[in-house]
């Protein structure tokens, strides 16, 4: 690949092959993001064309220091835009849940050093995160794996900091409760 800063600049300038090579590059990553958020594979992957879309007509504005690595903070920014694209798209369906079915392999973790009892676990465990309830499995996903505050997630939803305590609090007495009871059957074994 093209030095990233060429093929910004590319992109910048509406040049489709620049476009095509970043679409390209970025699309697993943003379409992960936003599976976080939207289970149904067709409607995720027009979440994630939308997203794209107001990706390049706001790259213009994207900048990052020179000192810091531009793919690092060009990646946080699509994930900002990919999953406020998600929240518009679940918000404009009044945060009814998409259930659908998932490529096989769509969460596996991206590191592979951990053990395969350690694999099972993180794939029930996001088996468990996906059955939440919209408005609990948004806020967790939202603070624990996007990194949102509780104020950015009160002001992206439209509801108050409290909410979104409230709501982060009993997604994880509900996985707390599933973790529980799996390390029960493993010990039981």
């Amino acid at each position: 690949m093209e030095p990233l800063q060429t093929i910004l600049a590319g992109c910048i300038q509406n040049n489709r092959r620049d476009q095509k090579i970043f679409y390209e590059h970025f699309y697993g990553y943003c379409l992960k993001t936003v599976f976080r958020y939207i289970y149904r594979y067709d409607k995720a992957v027009d979440v994630v064309n939308d997203g794209f879309v107001k990706i390049f007509r706001s790259l213009d504005k994207f900048y990052y220091n020179p000192e810091e690595s531009p793919e690092i903070v060009l990646m946080g920014w699509m994930r900002t835009v990919m999953v406020n694209t998600a929240i518009d798209h679940l918000r404009k369906n009044n945060f009814l849940s998409e259930i659908g079915t998932l490529p096989e392999g769509v969460w596996e973790q991206e590191d592979k050093s951990g053990g395969s009892d350690q694999n099972l676990l993180y794939k029930e465990l996001i088996k468990e995160v996906r059955k939440l309830p919209t408005s609990y499995r948004l806020v967790f996903n939202m603070f624990i794996i996007d990194g949102f505050s509780h104020q950015e997630i009160a002001d992206r939803l439209g509801i108050s900091v409290g909410t979104s305590k409230s709501n982060l609090f009993k997604a994880r007495a509900l996985l707390q409760k599933f973790i529980k009871t799996t390390d029960q059957k493993a010990c039981n074994m």
